[in-house]
């Protein structure tokens, strides 16, 4: 169905793998071509298209798509094109979701946890003057 528009490298079927539905297709595939220019040229030919009476959705699958909650409900085909492995988009996308995570550790490491006791250490009781026989 996609090979008139260039030559496929990839194609990931995804299929259910719980539940009743096992084995069933999820409604989505990924299909590689070896350059950008034949995923763009599937992408105008192919979306819209009706297969099974049903529209096929076309999208690279570097761009990002968000459905709205009328689209969602509705069980569309959804086929995506991928031009080329990873983008920068979302490598960044993981450094930053990364530096976030390193930063709410540094705060929880600063502000400690209330739950948690203070440590006292010997030489803070000796410095107030208190004396214990009790070992710490």
């Amino acid at each position: 169905m996609f090979s008139p528009y260039g030559k496929i490298i990839a194609e990931d079927f995804l299929l259910h793998t719980r539940g009743p539905k096992r084995g069933e297709p999820r409604g989505y595939a990924f299909v590689q071509y070896t350059t950008k220019e034949e995923a763009q040229l599937a992408k105008e030919k192919m979306n819209g298209k009706l297969v099974c009476g049903r529209p096929v959705v076309v999208h690279l699958a570097s761009e990002k798509c968000f459905l709205d909650s009328g689209n969602s409900q509705r069980a569309l085909k959804d086929k995506k094109l991928a031009g080329g492995s990873g983008s920068k988009l979302a490598q960044t996308d993981r450094a930053a979701k990364i530096s976030a995570i390193k930063n709410k550790l540094k705060s929880l490491e600063n502000d400690g946890c209330s739950t948690k006791r203070p440590r006292l250490n010997p030489d803070d009781l000796k410095s107030t003057g208190e004396q214990s026989d009790k070992k710490l």
